[in-house]
């Protein structure tokens, strides 16, 4: 009994060793952020990154519940009567950033803010890019669903970006090291080579993806070009173009639907009608002289 009531020491063994090891995954982790982050320069384009993936959600997220009718935002943002969409702020934060980063001081502090503003500030303007394409409110028209293509292309090329494997700004790189981004880094040429191609024959989300995933480069690049594409115009003609035409219809009616689920699941789905195309004046009106001249 008296040993039954006699308190356990436990050894300290298992808790250093815990320690150790939560020890050494900081270890680790600062020394990946110096010399992967830090290093090469990469803090302004994490931060820039970060800030245009936030913004773009947050702003979303607002737009979603004004038009639904919900929460505590209203779409009576204006000055003068006159209403102010979220791409002129964007403008502004833009100037700032590009102004703060061109003519700023050289510090830490300084390349950050700007970054961030950067990233806000271009976030905000292609989140309304279809609006100045058209110069019409297509916000929530299937029109606008541009507006998160240019998004989506702006943020995997950000990430891309990111995550590329430098050889250069990296101090006591060893061999094998320099060899592996070397590799990595000719890889990345290749993608860029073969998602050229793809957007020569109009398969614009295929370059994207091929950035990512070589394979499906190598398949865009060497499958017959879309027929209103550069590549078809120039050197498609007859039988060629015609199979280009059926395969090119095909495609899209395979695929339209899965990418239009993806863009109302990332943006919204449009609940407005595309806006009528504009009427361009007839030459015989554009011929008769007016009165007065």
């Amino acid at each position: 009994m008296d040993a039954w009531r006699t308190p356990r020491h436990h050894s300290p063994v298992p808790e250093i060793a815990l320690y150790r090891d939560g020890y050494g995954i900081v270890t680790g982790m600062a020394s990946w952020w110096q010399r992967e982050v830090i290093a090469p320069g990469k803090l302004p384009l994490m931060l820039c990154f970060l800030a245009f993936v936030v913004t773009f959600v947050v702003t979303r997220t607002i737009t979603r519940m004004i038009r639904d009718g919900r929460g505590p935002f209203r779409n009576q943002v204006s000055a003068s009567g006159t209403h102010i969409h979220h791409s002129v702020p964007g403008i502004i934060l833009l100037i700032i950033g590009a102004f703060t980063a061109v003519g700023g001081p050289d510090s830490l502090g300084w390349r950050p803010f700007a970054a961030v503003a950067v990233g806000v500030g271009t976030s905000l303007v292609l989140d309304e890019f279809a609006l100045i394409l058209h110069l019409q409110d297509v916000y929530w028209s299937g029109e606008g669903q541009l507006s998160v293509e240019a998004v989506s292309l702006t943020a995997a090329c950000l990430g891309l970006a990111l995550a590329g494997f430098s050889p250069f700004g990296i101090a006591d790189i060893g061999n094998i090291d320099l060899t592996l981004r070397l590799t990595a880094s000719g890889v990345l040429v290749i993608d860029g080579v073969l998602s050229v191609i793809c957007v020569l024959k109009g398969k614009y989300r295929t370059a994207l993806f091929g950035l990512f995933l070589p394979p499906v480069g190598v398949v865009g690049a060497l499958r017959l070009a879309r027929p209103s594409s550069a590549w078809a115009r120039h050197r498609y003609r007859g039988e060629r173009l015609e199979r280009a035409t059926r395969r090119a219809a095909d495609f899209d009616r395979r695929w339209t639907p899965l990418q239009s689920d993806w863009e109302n699941f990332i943006g919204g789905k449009p609940s407005q009608p595309n806006p009528p195309a504009p009427t361009r004046p007839s030459t015989t009106a554009a011929a008769e002289p007016r009165a007065g001249c």
